[in-house]
């Protein structure tokens, strides 16, 4: 392999310079015209766009660029436009957020388009550190997005409590991926793999995969390191909630794959049984949980929690039907997740701060169409047919069974069932709940919270209706994927 980089390299990485190109245009005409808000969505919203072309210029690639350090292939697309979707969405819910708020909106874009070029990096990565570097992008600017509303006690609280919780399992997983560097002597995943393989597990080996499952489990919101989401959704402002329920927890997954599917399937039978029982408890926990929440994103938060158990299902399984129903969901997900949020931030006024269940009564009344997108949103979310929740669980459920996982796909479907306790809740509070609303400003909904709300509903019928385009293209992705089938079913 030469010395340096070519230009080969510089334009296989065309989407990540694109991003970062864009977000330092941004941050400069945040400088020079900073009320106009509108140029800097536009500006923003074209970066992503622009991205999006090169990524799907690539699709179809199978490489590896920059000296084996990034792969260029289905899978990172996948993840790549699950980002840069989510980004997408949640700055056209920002619009009128910023506006009531009062916030300015260049650092803002600046900082979303700087967290979704982490998201990039940690599904291309193929080494140990350039998985950390994306993950670290991704994770300061999500601490400075935190707390951005900065006379907001709970935003700042959300932020602290984001970054000392942070930090904390940043260095956990640091300290496994250096053990797992000191037995292998190799930070690439493919290096990893070949030392690894025909090796018996080995105490230290084991503790290497606990240390790292356990940092990764902290960016997926999985149980017990779980404790941070519900004050820091609840605190941070809600279209970074949104983001950050989304995006983040779309790129940590995919992290977490390329980690223990391609760098460590030799010690498949290891993290096979610790992700089935923090699958159990992350489901169950974050539905029993959300059952009593009387705050609209404390009780996503918790559902967020919930979902995150069933993805963790695509990973039990360890196979390519497993990988390709993880990503199903993934991307119907983004629709039903980022929907949910932008009603709440569209119910934020100068007088309503909008995130509490009864702020929903008699929605239905004052305005149809967010209460019948909630409905589709919730709906999808509780896994009811046709919409897309409901196909995503049958295929994560049935890759599953497939897989020999028969109890972990029963224990699913009876959370499943729990969970559409507190999604009918919200259903009932806009649409049977006959208390009379309180006087407040009215719901007046502008083009860009339109656009993304009209986004976020038809990506939730539509591949609920006809998922095969999504289907083909998440099975493409997990082909991907080496080292599928390595894991160990635990029957």
């Amino acid at each position: 392999m030469p010395e340096g980089f070519s230009a080969l390299d510089f334009y296989y990485i065309l989407p990540e310079i694109v991003v970062t190109g864009g977000a330092l245009v941004v941050l400069l005409l945040s400088v020079v015209t900073p009320r106009r808000d509108d140029v800097l969505l536009g500006v923003s919203l074209a970066t992503v766009a622009a991205a999006l072309y090169w990524v799907a210029a690539f699709a179809g690639l199978d490489v590896t660029a920059s000296k084996g350090l990034l792969a260029i292939d289905g899978f990172a697309a996948f993840f790549k436009v699950v980002a840069l979707g989510s980004a997408a969405v949640t700055m056209l819910m920002s619009s009128p957020y910023l506006r009531v708020e009062g916030l300015r909106a260049g650092e803002y874009y600046f900082l979303i388009l700087c967290a979704t070029l982490g998201m990039m990096f940690m599904a291309s990565g193929m080494d140990l550190i350039t998985l950390f570097i994306g993950l670290e992008t991704m994770a300061v600017s999500f601490y400075v997005l935190a707390g951005y509303l900065k006379p907001n006690p709970r935003s700042n609280e959300a932020a602290v409590k984001y970054f000392l919780l942070g930090a904390f399992s940043l260095g956990v997983l640091l300290y496994g991926m250096s053990i797992l560097y000191g037995v292998t002597g190799a930070t690439s995943l493919e290096g990893t793999a070949a030392a690894l393989a025909g090796q018996d597990s080995s105490p230290l080996l084991v503790l290497a995969v606990v240390l790292v499952a356990a940092g990764m489990g902290f960016k997926i919101a999985a149980v017990p390191f779980h404790m941070w989401a519900p004050d820091v959704y609840e605190g941070a402002p809600t279209p970074v909630t949104a983001f950050l329920s989304v995006g983040s927890k779309a790129a940590s997954f995919a992290m977490l794959v390329r980690i223990f599917l391609e760098g460590l399937p030799s010690l498949g039978a290891e993290w096979t049984a610790l992700f089935w029982g923090l699958a159990v408890v992350t489901m169950t926990v974050g539905n029993i949980a959300a059952l009593t929440q009387s705050n609209l994103k404390r009780m996503l938060a918790y559902s967020s929690i919930a979902h995150a158990g069933y993805l963790l299902m695509g990973v039990v399984a360890g196979t390519q039907r497993g990988v390709a129903a993880m990503l199903v969901y993934v991307g119907v997900y983004l629709f039903m997740q980022l929907g949910a949020f932008a009603v709440v931030a569209a119910m934020r006024r100068a007088d309503v701060v909008g995130d509490e269940l009864k702020d929903l009564t008699g929605l239905s009344r004052r305005s149809p169409m967010m209460a019948f997108a909630m409905l589709f949103f919730m709906l999808s979310l509780g896994g009811i047919p046709p919409t897309a929740g409901f196909m995503g669980k049958v295929w994560l459920f049935g890759a599953a069974i497939d897989a020999g996982f028969v109890w972990l796909a029963v224990i699913a479907v009876a959370n499943s069932a729990v969970s559409l306790y507190y999604y009918l809740r919200v259903v009932v509070f806009m649409w049977i709940n006959d208390e009379t609303a309180p006087a407040t400003s009215p719901l007046t909904l502008g083009p860009a919270m339109t656009t993304a709300l009209v986004v976020a509903v038809v990506g939730t019928v539509v591949f609920g209706l006809y998922p095969q385009f999504l289907f083909a293209s998440a099975e493409a992705a997990a082909q991907a994927i080496e080292g599928l089938g390595a894991g160990v079913a635990l029957r």
